[in-house]
């Protein structure tokens, strides 16, 4: 009598920019031919974690012109659930996240949703350990993309330990690299995600998925020299239709117990810069270059320029934003205060050309302007290089302020 055996898919995470959750599920067939062995030594199929932390819902919010179907034609709503999919009364369908599942046939189904990262995944970036024959999406549509190859194709491992027969495979994505005079950075989504086949008799093993926590760094500092200069990070939130974001957001600020704050690539990092303890309505707080590094030393390498010269950063394809402080914004002293704002990157290790798990620490050296008669205090962008020189050689005060640090969210 043949000997049956079960499957279990198991899913490992290691999030690079910003990953979705992840939904894995097994079903029972019967135990495939074992392939050529591969080496399980190699450090890029790791070890399978014994933990079974819940299982996150899937994103069932899907348009009906991009829902795939799951399962059989006939499946039940909690079979339906059982493989990790989405059941709305009438059609089983895979939700907005990366699901892999095993097939009785000895087959890897990994569904891959546009909308499992934010930003959203560029679907043509994905690439498996092997991309020969059989190793492209059998199918794909607006919102998803689906591979389906054997166990033992597109480059699996196979592994043998405690009566477990597994097989082992790895999905990642590429992304974009701007490349500056000090650093390199992306704001693209990425992830890295190891997936498993995994065989037994008679038994079903649960699902792991294993996430990296950041530890927490020390909060946010004005820096201490001539003059004093405050950054704070704002985070206030439109709550009511019409509102304008950009104001909205400077009407509440971070604390130091907020610290890392946590942003998706691409979201507006919304920073103020404040002269603190002065009275004098003539001062005007001035920027000069703003940059970021991974740590809180500011001549730390790497670095990306968001602001030079008080300007944004040309060779940035997403350009900082310089905000006007008026009369309008209700404080006492609107010259002591500069504002701006950046879409959130992560830096990129040009050696392995992968993203750095790091924090990102802004830093701006500032300076106190006085109006003097060949002196102005209010830069413009748009200025011949001649005049911006001129403001370039002000005398007076300055010192270099720093942010508390940024973090990739994993949402």
């Amino acid at each position: 009598m043949a000997k049956h055996w079960s499957a279990t898919c198991f899913m490992a995470l290691a999030l690079l920019g910003c990953l979705a959750g992840t939904l894995v599920e097994a079903q029972k067939w019967q135990k495939p031919a074992q392939p050529p062995g591969k080496d399980p030594q190699d450090p890029q199929f790791p070890k399978v974690p014994n933990v079974s932390p819940p299982r996150p819902p899937p994103i069932c919010e899907v348009a009906a012109s991009q829902r795939i179907n799951c399962g059989a034609p006939d499946i039940s709503a909690a079979d339906c659930e059982a493989i990790s999919c989405c059941c709305d009364g009438r059609q089983c369908y895979y939700g907005k996240a990366v699901t892999v599942q095993c097939t009785k046939d000895a087959q890897f189904i990994v569904v891959v949703a546009r909308d499992a990262t934010l930003p959203n995944i560029d679907l043509e970036t994905i690439s498996l350990l092997e991309n020969g024959q059989g190793c492209a999406p059998v199918d794909s549509n607006s919102g998803f993309a689906i591979y389906q190859f054997p166990v033992t194709a597109c480059g699996s491992a196979v592994l043998e330990e405690l009566g477990f027969i597994n097989y082992v495979n790895r999905m990642f994505s590429s992304y974009e690299v701007a490349v500056g005079h000090h650093g390199a950075i992306t704001r693209d989504s990425s992830y890295e995600l190891n997936f498993q086949c995994r065989y037994k008799g008679f038994s079903v093993e649960s699902v792991v998925a294993e996430v990296i926590p950041i530890d927490n760094p020390p909060p946010p500092v004005a820096a201490l020299g001539p003059i004093q200069v405050q950054m704070r990070l704002a985070n206030g939130q439109c709550h009511s239709k019409g509102c304008n974001e950009v104001d909205v957001a400077y009407s509440s600020f971070y604390t130091d117990a907020d610290y890392p704050v946590s942003k998706v690539l691409r979201d507006p990092v919304y920073v103020e810069v404040q002269l603190m303890g002065k009275t004098d309505a003539m001062l005007t707080l001035t920027l000069g270059r703003c940059w970021t590094t991974i740590n809180r030393n500011p001549h730390s390498l790497p670095q990306w320029d968001i602001l030079v010269d008080g300007c944004p950063y040309r060779d940035d394809r997403y350009q900082s934003t310089l905000l006007s402080v008026g009369p309008s914004s209700g404080l006492d002293f609107p010259s002591h205060y500069q504002r701006f704002i950046f879409k959130m990157f992560t830096f990129v290790d040009m050696g392995h050309v992968i993203p750095l798990e790091e924090q990102v620490y802004i830093h701006c050296s500032t300076a106190v302007c006085t109006p003097a008669p060949g002196r102005v205090c209010d830069r413009s962008c748009f200025r011949k290089k001649r005049e911006i020189a001129m403001d370039q050689k002000m005398d007076g005060p300055k010192t270099v302020v720093t942010s508390g640090p940024l973090s990739m969210s994993a949402q």
